[in-house]
C-alpha cells in the first residue's frame, strides 16, 4: 500500500499562510506583536532556503522511504508463510486506526530525540542552526531550514519500520509531523488551556526559537510536551521576559550559502585552535560552545553559572 505525503498539499498552503501573516503584520504595525515580524530580506533569504528544501525533499522521500525504510522493513519483517514477520515473533503491524496513532507517537519520540541532539552535537547544529539564524520569529521563518539534515534525520526513524510500521505509514507521519511544525512558528496564538498539558505549543515554540540564556535548548518536541517533561528540557514562557530570537552567533548575513555554511566555517577555525586530536574531535562533535581552554561555554555550563549567581543573589 502506498500514501501521498501530506506535504505536496502542504507547501501551497504554506505560501498562502505565510503571505497572510505577512500583510495582517503590515496593518497592524501598532501592535508590539505585529511590529517589525516581517524583514524582507530576512524572509527572501528563508523563502530561498524554503524553496531549495522542498526540491530536496522528493530526494528525502526517495532515500528514506524507498530505500533505508523499505530496506530495514523488508529485512527486519520478511514474509513467512504468506505472512509478513517481525523477527522478535509478531506479526508486522498493519493500517488499523491505533496503529497509525501508535505510529505518530513513534514518530514523536523519534522526533525529540532527533530535534535534541541537533542541539547538542555541534556538527548537527551546524546544519540545524539555520533553522534558528533568523532573528524574526513567523511562519517565514518556519521554512527556514537547513539542507544538510536530510543526510541524517531518517537514521533516527530506522527502528520503527525495524519493529513493524510500514515505511509508508512512517513517510505520512513524518508529513503531518511537519506540518504541525510549521503553524507552531506564530506568535499570533495565545496560550492555548488545557492543550498546554500535554502539547506542544505555539508559545512554547516561541521559548524554543529564543536566544535568552534561560530558554536555550528547550522545548524539542514536535506534537506533544511530555517528553521535554520526561527528559528535563521543558521550560513554559514567562510573559514577564522580553524574548530575543535567533541565535548568539548569528551569520550577520541574508546570503543563503552564508546562512547553510558559517557553522561549519566556525567549526574548522576552531578545531584549528589546538593540536591535539581529542580536542579537534570535541570542537566538531561536542555541544557547541565547548572548548578545550574554557574561553567558550556550552549552554549548559552558562545555565549553571546563571543558577548559581541566582543562588547567591537570593542568599544575599
Amino acid at each position: 500500500m502506498d500514501f501521498l505525503n501530506p506535504l505536496v498539499y502542504g507547501v501551497p498552503c504554506f505560501l498562502g499562510l505565510i503571505l497572510l501573516e505577512f500583510t495582517y503584520s503590515r496593518h497592524h504595525r501598532k501592535d508590539k506583536k505585529s511590529n517589525e515580524l516581517y524583514e524582507n530580506k530576512d524572509l527572501l533569504a528563508s523563502l530561498t532556503m524554503g524553496v531549495g528544501s522542498a526540491i530536496l525533499a522528493p530526494l528525502t522521500k526517495t532515500i528514506a522511504a524507498i530505500v533505508l525504510f523499505k530496506f530495514v522493513y523488508e529485512i527486519f519483517n520478511p514474509i513467512v508463510d504468506g505472512i509478513r514477520m517481525n523477527i522478535m515473533g509478531w506479526e508486522s503491524f498493519g493500517y488499523v486506526w491505533y496503529v497509525w496513532l501508535l505510529c505518530q507517537l513513534a514518530d514523536d519520540f523519534s522526533y525529540y530525540w532527533f530535534h535534541r541532539q541537533n542541539h547538542n552535537v555541534r556538527f548537527l547544529w551546524a546544519a540545524h542552526i539555520v533553522h534558528h539564524s533568523s532573528d524574526n520569529f513567523n511562519l517565514g521563518t518556519a521554512v527556514r531550514n537547513g539542507w544538510f539534515t536530510i543526510f541524517y534525520k531518517p537514521f533516527f526513524y530506522m527502528w520503527i519500520p525495524a519493529i513493524g510500521f510500514p515505511p509508508e505509514m512512517l513517510v505520512v507521519c513524518l508529513g503531518i509531523e511537519a506540518l504541525w511544525q510549521f503553524q507552531l512558528h506564530s506568535i499570533y496564538i495565545p496560550k492555548m488551556g488545557f492543550i498546554e498539558k500535554f502539547m506542544n505549543t505555539h508559545t512554547m515554540h516561541q521559548v524554543h526559537h529564543a536566544q535568552n540564556l534561560e530558554y536555550m535548548d528547550k522545548n524539542h518536541g514536535g506534537f506533544l510536551n511530555i517528553f521535554d517533561k520526561l527528559f528535563g528540557t521543558w521550560k513554559e514562557l514567562d510573559e514577564t521576559i522580553d524574548i530575543k530570537y535567533g541565535v548568539t552567533h548569528a551569520p550577520n548575513s541574508y546570503n543563503p550559502l552564508v546562512i547553510l555554511t558559517h557553522e561549519y566555517k566556525d567549526i574548522w577555525n576552531d578545531m584549528k585552535k589546538s593540536k591535539n586530536w581529542y580536542h579537534k574531535f570535541m570542537y566538531a562533535f561536542a555541544a557547541p560552545g565547548w572548548s578545550h581552554d574554557g574561553s567558550t561555554l556550552t549552554i549548559k555550563q552558562q545555565q549553571k553559572l546563571l543558577l548559581k549567581k541566582e543562588q547567591i543573589n537570593r542568599g544575599k
